[in-house]
């Protein structure tokens, strides 16, 4: 086989993992992975050391989905210990970090009456010196942002803590990620390499153009005869399904299942949120998979900073066939709103953009102008989120993501500047986790549980999507980001039932659009519409 030209098997998953966890982003950008580590990771693995079964009886209640629980067979239990004691030695300091940061809050709560923070620089914690700069808002509240990019040059980012799981996937069934890493398996080949090193390039290529097995092996470090034998495995003579390049003088629309769609028009590509599942294996529905996408993507929008929206495990394989990337602009350095193009550019990618709210980025006869984004964020003030308004001489289309439409005047404010828009995709996960869920492990002072619950990771209600509906004016209304494809479960824990509020809310949205005379449904699996554009 050494000198034999081989492919990549279509159904291989390249999963990020950092220290052993699936990498999110809040565990690449330092200063949220520190207080993931403390407070998350090592939380649930105390947990579930002291009582591994209580583990299992949860993840079997499915009421309990989605919560804290290791979904681990209770036999591992020595393996979870190593691996956090593992944890409390390698990542001492980032721990030593998380603590710092709290120490710092409840320093400034206090200390800071509105005098001068300046004297309050030499009581900054060890680990935090040189890298904060401490702040007032106009209501003199106390706070403090981070120097980010030193933090990416500090001992705080290690890409030694990074490396990818190759495996070869033949269902949907995975584990719920943010609550449980990835032990050793022997079906699994875990290779220390840093998520920006050109091995996963060369390697995801291999999906669709061969080389010979040896060039690829000379790339990795493997230890004994099993990881050759796995490595080895993930390799196929077979050649694999051809992309049929669209040519056609329409706009093509393909839905790939959740918030990720692929807009080609003109011979521009464009990719929002990619999350892409893949081919050659059992699935309960027909999909698109990564075989569907064009082997140049022009440009790539991420919407916002949460895991179901940036998936490195897409994007990294992806990252060789991607033109530029367009991130929302961050708030400069607080530490619930860290920087999408400082983390994109540490992990390997190299044109990475910023868009602010009404900024346009104008290519040929397509523009692509940031809009607000509205709530999905528990009222936390974060400014990595965007909506995305794109052009194409005179045909729109409107992805709304996730956002909350609390406010209707905002986009009668933006209406005014863009008009009507021919399409809308609006999510309408309108329920949505507290905000403890996944923003808990960055609060530095306890949330009482009342407070919690009113502030929802949700997105917009059928009163909320109505409204939206009445100030744009589509043709053409589809809620998406829904969560409910069976390969999103493991990264969302989402699963509906007919009566669940969502579904309702939407289903509802659906059939007033359709009595309006609008085109409407809620798009699940996978949709392909061709759209003229003149």
């Amino acid at each position: 086989m050494k000198k034999e030209l081989v492919y990549l098997k279509p159904n291989v998953v390249i999963e990020p993992l950092i220290d052993g966890w699936y990498a999110w982003s809040h565990l690449v950008s330092p200063a949220t992975a520190a207080m993931n580590i403390e407070h998350r990771h090592l939380k649930i693995m105390n947990s579930f050391i002291r009582s591994p079964e209580g583990h299992r009886l949860a993840v079997a209640n499915p009421k309990l989905k989605g919560g804290p629980f290791m979904d681990i067979d209770p036999a591992k239990v020595e393996e979870v210990r190593m691996l956090r004691d593992e944890t409390m030695d390698k990542r001492e300091k980032m721990i030593a970090f998380s603590q710092a940061v709290r120490e710092l809050s409840q320093m400034l709560r206090q200390e800071a009456k509105g005098y001068s923070l300046q004297p309050l620089y030499a009581r900054v914690p060890a680990p935090l010196r040189g890298y904060v700069e401490l702040v007032y808002d106009l209501n003199n509240a106390p706070s403090f942002r981070f120097f980010e990019k030193l933090l990416y040059k500090s001992d705080y980012y290690d890409p030694a803590s990074q490396s990818i799981a190759l495996w070869i996937t033949e269902n949907d069934e995975r584990p719920f990620i943010l609550t449980t890493p990835k032990l050793k398996s022997d079906n699994v080949l875990n290779v220390p390499v840093a998520f920006s090193d050109p091995f996963i390039d060369e390697l995801s290529r291999m999906k669709r153009a061969p080389k010979p097995y040896e060039k690829i092996r000379d790339m990795v470090v493997l230890q004994d005869e099993n990881e050759e034998r796995l490595f080895q495995s993930l390799f196929t003579t077979q050649v694999p399904p051809p992309y049929l390049p669209y040519t056609g003088n329409k706009a093509r629309m393909r839905y790939f299942g959740h918030a990720c769609i692929l807009v080609e028009v003109s011979g521009i590509s464009i990719l929002v949120d990619p999350l892409v599942s893949y081919y050659g294996y059992e699935s309960s529905i027909e999909h698109f998979s990564d075989f569907d996408l064009p082997e140049r993507i022009d440009y790539v929008l991420i919407t916002h900073n949460h895991q179901d929206h940036i998936l490195f495990e897409t994007l990294l394989p992806l990252r060789h066939r991607i033109g530029k990337i367009v991130v929302p602009k961050a708030s400069g350095g607080t530490l619930q709103d860290p920087s999408l193009k400082l983390m994109f550019e540490a992990v390997g990618f190299e044109h990475v953009e910023e868009l602010g709210e009404l900024d346009t980025l104008q290519f040929g006869d397509c523009a692509i102008t940031g809009i607000p984004f509205l709530g999905e964020h528990s009222d936390l003030n974060i400014q990595s989120k965007i909506c995305h308004h794109i052009r194409m001489r005179h045909f729109s289309m409107l992805f709304v993501a996730d956002s909350c439409n609390i406010e209707p005047l905002v986009y009668e404010h933006v209406h005014r500047e863009l008009g009507d828009v021919d399409v809308v995709f609006l999510g309408m996960e309108c329920d949505g986790a507290p905000l403890s869920w996944l923003y808990g492990p960055l609060l530095t002072d306890d949330l009482p549980r009342d407070k919690d619950q009113t502030r929802r990771l949700a997105g917009s209600n059928y009163e909320q999507g109505a409204a939206l509906v009445r100030v744009f004016n589509p043709k053409e209304l589809y809620v998406y980001a829904m969560g409910q494809e069976p390969w999103l479960e493991f990264i969302s824990s989402i699963k509906y039932t007919p009566d669940s509020n969502p579904i309702v809310a939407s289903n509802k949205l659906i059939d007033e659009c359709r009595r309006q005379g609008l085109i409407s449904e809620r798009l699940f699996g996978e949709k392909e519409i061709l759209y003229y554009i003149n």
